[in-house]
């Protein structure tokens, strides 16, 4: 699968991805993750991506033909989809995720300042929001997308169940249940802290019954 993120402060994005489990995904060849700075398409000596507004008001606005002919070149699959990050979009969910999944390549565009000229948004196939709130950029949107879709392709994760039985999988309708790990015990300012004894009991469906007591609906 492949990722093409559009930003015109792409260090942002490729610093996260050479970390991690993208780092592997890609190291496998399992995902390609590319970055495009639209400055390349400029024309001027000073590869001017952004301009003031027409009819006024604050703020800067990301120039409709810089990021237009980006996205001329780096379109290479009829499974395409082109994303528009933006506060104004559809608010994205585990479903989306899993629905993008299917699709070979990615086109994400990651705004600044004020957003897009709006002329853009005839060329794009779906705007999301990753939540009920403004960023600065849409840098950490993209790469929301970009890592909760890349764990569900098979290989990424070491363990593939680890997708199956986790908060906002669709097949739980819950959030998932407390986790403990060792040591068993540990004390804090005189205040011990233990493991539930049921998990260490080695009854399978004891365990089980606690664990869905314990999980919160959704």
């Amino acid at each position: 699968m492949r990722f093409d993120i559009i930003t015109i402060f792409p260090e942002i994005i490729t610093t996260y991805i050479n970390e991690s489990i993208l780092k592997r995904a890609r190291q496998k060849k399992i995902i390609q993750i590319n970055v495009h700075n639209p400055r390349v398409n400029t024309q001027d000596k000073h590869r001017t991506v952004d301009d003031r507004p027409y009819g006024g008001g604050p703020g800067m606005i990301l120039k409709f033909l810089p990021i237009y002919k980006t996205l001329q070149k780096i379109r290479k699959s009829k499974q395409t989809r082109i994303i528009m990050l933006t506060p104004g979009g559809k608010q994205y969910t585990q479903r989306d995720a899993e629905r993008l999944s299917k699709y070979k390549q990615l086109i994400l565009l990651a705004g600044r300042y004020e957003g897009f000229d709006a002329r853009l948004d005839k060329f794009v196939d779906e705007k999301i929001s990753v939540g009920p709130y403004v960023l600065s950029g849409g840098e950490l949107p993209a790469l929301i997308l970009v890592e909760s879709i890349a764990r569900l392709k098979p290989g990424v994760l070491g363990d593939r169940a680890s997708i199956i039985d986790e908060t906002y999988s669709k097949d739980l309708n819950y959030v998932e249940y407390p986790q403990y790990t060792r040591p068993e015990t540990v004390v804090i300012k005189g205040q011990k802290l233990s493991v539930p004894k049921i998990l260490l009991s080695g009854n399978h469906q004891d365990i089980k019954n606690w664990r869905q007591k314990k999980a919160k609906k959704r």
